[in-house]
């Protein structure tokens, strides 16, 4: 699901106490602290998140960077998700590829029953080098797709 930028805005505004349009350290410090129940956050591992955050040297992290931040973050879960589902339809004898059978196989465990020839055309679409199999590359452009 991906964020609109209200929604980016609404965790600026939990983080950003003073409503100045910027998070500052202190800030960051605080609001990681009750996050973390403890309030153990210590304030250099923040300064050095905010300054690696801080994409124009002002010392403070702007909406921008937060949403930058939290795009990247929602892209690495998509990759994992990705990573998850390209195991369930690896084939175990090829690792690291989707075989027609392996496809057939997965299709008939999620109740959709396919010909081998059906799910070699399914492969055959979205088979960018011709092999005849799907890497986690091709199989990424697929669900992508």
């Amino acid at each position: 699901m991906k964020m609109e930028k209200r929604d980016y805005e609404g965790v600026m505004k939990y983080f950003d106490e003073d409503g100045d349009g910027k998070i500052c350290a202190w800030e960051l410090r605080k609001k990681l602290g009750m996050m973390d129940g403890c309030g153990e956050t210590v304030m250099k591992e923040v300064e050095l998140l905010v300054e690696e955050l801080d994409s124009d040297g002002d010392g403070f992290v702007s909406l921008e960077d937060l949403m930058k931040l939290m795009e990247e973050a929602e892209e690495e879960e998509k990759i994992r998700d990705l990573e998850d589902a390209f195991q369930m339809y690896n084939d175990s004898q090829m690792l690291g590829f989707i075989t027609p059978n392996s496809l057939q196989n997965m299709l008939a465990r999620l109740g959709q029953s396919k010909s081998i020839h059906q799910c070699k055309a399914m492969i055959h679409h979205f088979d960018l080098n011709g092999d005849g199999l799907l890497s986690f590359h091709e199989f990424t452009v697929m669900m992508m797709h």
